[in-house]
């Protein structure tokens, strides 16, 4: 019996950061730090799901030195092996993960294989979790056996087989990936029951190969982006010569950026041949020929990574949004196109902001989400937007170039901003033009359901702004209601109603919820061919819509109001709508003819509306100055407008539809 030169109090505190996870690691690596190229991890289960047999076996060049054992905190493989210590970290170089089996099972036994002065010999250890510091070892032995190392672990806990699929192979990706694809031209290789671990597949999120030359030599550059953050090694840098050997690695300039950009650059050529092309010289050669061809390739690598992670973080910066928008993080806004360009404004500033500086956001909770995004808000409706690169600048660390592109990416949202309200008020006249034709041009041949509804159904703004279009034409009161029910208040109801007129349909039916949710207004339009003259049986058709939302309780909270409007190029010769509006005159509201309680009714030409939008629109149109001519596009048909209808900037949203699941 052997003792290994620590207490168990030394061991125990050295090794309490160990989990089984890191310990089924330190024990590849120790396969790798001997040299070996494949490491396999042998593992079976009984019948009733239980680990029976788990064995970690390399073709390494063994142990040679049984007494390394007793060197606790001393290892020799950095003396051996001749491994550069800026090509990756030296794993068990401490001599303190073989003793790490304790996390998972109960004793381990090395068997191992060396070769010294052309013979080979053959011992085993063994090593019992409950006595650390200390250890058995057999007689060596002479044998034709191949070198390598069998590592076997017994009465197995923490460990089930289905680990090994899911987070004993994740780990080892995020472990080993980096190494094994350094080493890809030695076939190193990771097995689990004869079946590569296949990084390529399951852990490399994106990967592009590039030549570069400069001067006589070629460089063949792999750059790699993982999945997840490597484990223990940072984004690096890997120089590999012709025999496929990484001789050199530096860490990239992207390490520590709040971005989970985790990557590796593996650069092959002969220029990396050279004795002379280590860590310690590589400042030396800055004045030389190899030195400025170093610095070229290193300048041309960050080049292609700083593309890269552009794009990747303009991808992110959606992600980002997103997740603010789960978190409920942005203020509130209006369902208008005035208010949705100040939300995309916000959202684009922030996509801009994170992509120049994505570690402000890596540690918000919910609360800070939601301050950070309502102050960024404020300074962006105010005139004082200019200041907020200042500002931003006394909380992070911004070089004049990043400074330069947030405060340009100020300017073009801004201006981006301004063409969107252009152009949506340019695409509103032209909406308000084609809508004219259709109702005042008898030869466009425009009929109520194909066309004239079909177009206010798609610019129902015509009648107010912040409005949700419930159904339009089709669906019947019963359908109507469930989804207003839905819209309100998110559930899927099953509704009958008893009412003689419960089959109608209305043209337009919409509803407006305003942000403190006090006040439900409800707009119900009906819509008339150009050739009917409207009287008392149309606005008749009306009360009776009205009668069956009278009757629904769902449709008569204390906070719902209702406005009913009968649309129509003129009145018949009757004079009853003329008289209406007359004995609704009172109340002070031009085109009312029935105002009981919260129902109004109002009856109008389309000519009124028609002069409504310019009186509404009067201030934008003489400041912007439209050429009224160039937007009243020549038609020849009442199809070939509602044809191109998505074309324009106003169109708005469907009537909503209640998802099946």
């Amino acid at each position: 019996m052997k003792n290994i030169q620590i207490t168990s109090l030394g061991i125990l505190k050295a090794l309490k950061h160990h989990s089984y996870l890191s310990s089924i690691a330190e024990y590849i690596w120790n396969g790798f730090d001997a040299k070996a190229t494949e490491v396999k991890i042998l593992i079976k289960s009984d019948d009733y799901g239980r680990i029976s047999e788990f064995k970690i076996i390399d073709n390494g060049c063994g142990i040679a030195d049984s007494s390394r054992f007793t060197l606790f905190y001393e290892s020799n493989k950095q003396l051996t092996l001749g491994t550069s210590k800026n090509l990756s970290s030296i794993h068990g170089t401490n001599g303190i993960g073989r003793l790490t089996f304790f996390t998972f099972c109960s004793s381990a036994k090395w068997n191992t294989v060396y070769e010294k002065e052309g013979k080979k010999y053959k011992y085993s250890i063994t090593i019992n979790a409950n006595q650390l510091d200390n250890y058995d070892i057999s007689e060596e032995r002479e044998t034709d056996e191949k070198t390598g190392t069998i590592v076997s672990f017994y009465d197995i806990h923490t460990i089930s087989p289905d680990d090994f699929d899911n987070e004993i192979k994740s780990y080892l990706y995020r472990e080993f990936s980096w190494f094994i694809e350094l080493n890809s031209m030695r076939n190193f290789s990771i097995k689990i029951n004869d079946s590569d671990l296949n990084y390529q597949e399951n852990f490399i999120s994106d990967s592009i190969e590039l030549e570069h030359k400069i001067g006589e030599y070629l460089f063949k550059v792999k750059f790699i982006r993982w999945l997840q953050s490597l484990n223990k090694e940072y984004s690096r840098y890997y120089f590999i010569n012709s025999k496929g050997e990484g001789i050199y690695s530096n860490t990239t300039t992207l390490n520590n950026k709040g971005d989970n950009f985790s990557h590796s650059i593996f650069v092959k050529s002969s220029f990396f041949n050279q004795e002379h092309f280590f860590p310690y010289e590589i400042s030396v050669l800055r004045n030389t020929p190899d030195g400025q061809i170093y610095h070229s390739l290193i300048h041309f690598i960050n080049q292609q990574l700083q593309n890269r992670r552009k794009l990747f973080l303009k991808t992110k910066s959606d992600q980002i949004i997103e997740e603010f928008k789960r978190n409920n993080a942005f203020p509130k806004f209006g369902n208008n196109t005035w208010d949705q360009h100040r939300k995309n404004e916000l959202e684009d500033f922030l996509k801009e902001l994170y992509q120049v500086e994505p570690k402000i956001f890596s540690s918000l909770n919910i609360e800070q989400k939601k301050v950070f995004v309502h102050f960024l808000n404020l300074i962006l409706d105010s005139d004082e937007r200019n200041k907020l690169i200042d500002v931003l600048g006394e909380i992070i660390k911004l070089d004049s170039s990043e400074l330069e592109h947030l405060s340009e990416s100020l300017k073009i949202t801004k201006l981006a901003n301004i063409i969107k309200t252009v152009r949506l008020i340019e695409d509103r006249y032209r909406a308000i033009n084609q809508l004219n034709n259709l109702v005042f041009k008898p030869d466009l041949e425009a009929n109520e359901r194909d066309h004239i509804q079909k177009f206010v159904e798609n610019h129902y703004w015509i009648f107010g702004e912040e409005y949700h279009l419930v159904t339009a034409a089709e669906p019947k009161f019963e359908e109507a209601l469930r989804r207003y029910i839905y819209l309100l208040r998110g559930e899927k109801p099953v509704v009958s109603i008893d009412h003689s007129d419960k089959n109608r349909e209305m043209d337009i039916f919409m509803v407006r919820q305003l942000l403190n949710n006090s006040s439900i207004n409800n707009v119900v339009v009906e819509l008339k061919h150009p050739k009917i003259k409207l009287g008392s049986k149309e606005l008749e058709q009306v009360k009776r819509y009205m009668g069956v939302i009278l009757q629904q309780d769902e449709f008569n909270a204390s906070n719902m109001s209702w406005e009913f409007y009968l649309i129509g190029n003129d009145f018949d010769q009757s004079k009853y709508i003329e008289r209406e509006i007359q004995n609704a005159k009172s109340h002070g509201e031009k085109s009312l003819v029935y105002f009981v309680d919260n129902y109004k009714i109002y009856v109008k030409k389309w000519s009124e509306l028609f002069t409504e939008f310019d009186l509404k629109h009067k201030f934008l149109n003489d400041k912007l100055e439209l050429e009224k001519i160039k937007l009243n596009a020549d038609v020849t048909s009442a199809s070939e407008v509602i044809s191109h209808i998505h074309s324009n900037s106003a169109v708005q949203a469907p009537q909503r539809v209640i998802p099946e699941n």
